[in-house]
């Protein structure tokens, strides 16, 4: 599958506003894409970010899709965004241990790594990292999302429920520690959001 991830920061009194719309208006406008594959939104109330990403079965069907909506996300997101910014990525390891669900947590991991080291990257998520996020109390769902061309990615690690979440961290950094050794990538970022939905029809 490929993915398309929009980030945006604001104000976080105006958070809401941008979440209504992208639960009504941009689902809606989605679900009508051939080859929609589903949707997400996390956010951090207390910093005011958000964080949307949507799926798609090919890379044809997320660049048809964008040229549609890119004329509508501005308008969607206002007046909250402030910054706005739009990544593509593959999606090479998709592990859903069970459904996520709303008011769960996301730990999202940003990467860095050798265009050259992509295939080693995936290999070690799969054999190293996802064997150990599956013996995590609560874990949802693991993927791991990468452009293959600039060598940069991110993992997303989805627990059921924030106290999940919260207890998890010294254990996966212990994962993520030994997992970017293995592949040699650096981590260029470490994030945490409330999942409002999610609805991802894996492969």
């Amino acid at each position: 599958m490929f993915v398309r991830a929009i980030y945006t920061t604001g104000d976080p009194t105006k958070i809401d506003t941008a979440i209504r719309a992208m639960n009504t208006e941009g689902r809606d406008l989605l679900e009508d894409r051939p080859g929609y594959r589903g949707a997400s939104v996390f956010v951090d109330r207390t910093l005011g970010k958000l964080l949307a990403a949507s799926w798609w079965e090919s890379e044809q069907a997320r660049r048809n899709s964008d040229e549609v909506l890119r004329e509508r996300r501005a308008a969607m997101l206002d007046p909250f965004a402030g910054t706005l910014s739009v990544d593509n990525f593959e999606a090479l390891v998709f592990h859903q241990a069970r459904q996520p669900q709303a008011g769960g947590g996301l730990r999202l991991t940003r990467l860095e790594f050798d265009p050259m080291d992509t295939d080693l990257l995936a290999d070690t998520f799969r054999s190293t990292v996802v064997p150990r996020l599956e013996n995590l109390q609560g874990l949802a769902r693991a993927s791991l999302l990468v452009d293959r061309e600039r060598g940069r990615g991110m993992v997303g690690v989805i627990f059921v429920d924030q106290p999940s979440l919260a207890a998890s961290r010294s254990a996966q950094a212990s994962a993520r520690h030994e997992g970017a050794a293995k592949a040699h990538l650096t981590v260029t970022g470490l994030e945490e959001f409330e999942v409002v939905f999610t609805d991802v029809r894996g492969e």
